[in-house]
């Protein structure tokens, strides 16, 4: 049996939140017995993973609530503010990271890795990339931008424990080196923040109309009616995966209203059965001048 969108995304929610605890320990354990900030920080990165999925099932409950009178068009957004809080805590780790790093750098200390740690981050990274993969197909599946997101948070924390892991083999060489990694995992974290902040701001506030979709309703337009229709002045909004379609199309000057009607309804019916976006069309006569209709 298929999965709907809104299993899948507990399904990734839940097992991120189980996967991420258990690694959490483990690293955790393990920077605690190598005094390593690194790792340390690693673990805290990985557990920071689980405070995400969290705000990923909790969003995904709360937008997918039907539509209310209060909230006629839904609770969608609540996808893009969830991926905001996400990327909120991140950076609260990544600054935690970045300042006991550079503490540790100035005040000269150094770590001494052992073999657990070598042991718990190898599986880490294995784990990790794996819960990555597996939460970008359930964004491609559901288009839940919190997915996304998580996916992200899973990546960077993956590729964090590669930075761990090379730094474990160059102590030998650099006593400065689990500081300087510190500081590195925690300008990745920082990008990290930056580009999925930058993908739920963008959808809050709006984005144009790709051309793909344009070039579909015109397809849809002209396949439902033979006269001469022009469609132009083109709007979108999103609210998750309900979309909002706004269009103007011009029309011959002598048409009725109620033939008008006719054609644009047929339009946005075949408009929400092909593309699933609801749409209202504004009609508009061909020409500018008073027509003859008589």
């Amino acid at each position: 049996m298929e999965l709907n969108r809104e299993k899948i995304g507990y399904i990734e929610g839940i097992g991120s939140i189980f996967f991420n605890l258990v690694l959490f320990f483990f690293k955790y354990w393990a920077g605690i017995v190598s005094g390593s900030i690194a790792l340390i920080a690693d673990a805290w990165h990985t557990l920071s993973d689980s405070i995400s999925s969290i705000v990923v099932i909790a969003g995904i409950k709360i937008s997918v609530r039907k539509p209310t009178k209060k909230h006629p068009f839904g609770f969608g957004r609540v996808e893009q503010i969830a991926a905001l809080f996400v990327a909120f805590i991140l950076g609260i780790v990544a600054y935690e990271i970045l300042r006991e790093s550079i503490e540790r750098y100035m005040s000269n200390q150094t770590t001494n890795y052992g073999n657990i740690a070598i042991v718990v981050t190898i599986i880490s990274i294995v784990v990790k990339e794996l819960m990555a993969q597996f939460s970008f197909w359930a964004f491609r599946k559901t288009n839940y931008v919190t997915l996304r997101a998580d996916a992200w948070h899973h990546r960077s924390d993956a590729l964090s424990s590669v930075v761990v892991l090379v730094g474990i083999f160059l102590r030998p060489y650099f006593w400065w080196i689990d500081s300087v990694l510190g500081i590195l995992i925690s300008f990745m974290l920082f990008y990290t923040v930056y580009d999925i902040a930058r993908d739920a701001i963008e959808r809050l506030i709006g984005l144009e109309l790709p051309q793909s979709l344009i070039d579909e309703v015109k397809r849809i337009a002209a396949n439902h009616h033979n006269g001469d229709l022009l469609l132009h002045h083109f709007h979108i909004h999103n609210y998750g995966q309900h979309q909002e379609l706004t269009f103007h199309m011009k029309i011959q000057d002598c048409t009725t209203v109620y033939n008008a009607h006719e054609i644009a309804t047929n339009i946005e019916k075949q408009i929400m059965k092909e593309l699933n976006v609801e749409s209202t069309i504004h009609i508009e006569p061909l020409n500018k001048s008073k027509p003859n209709c008589n």
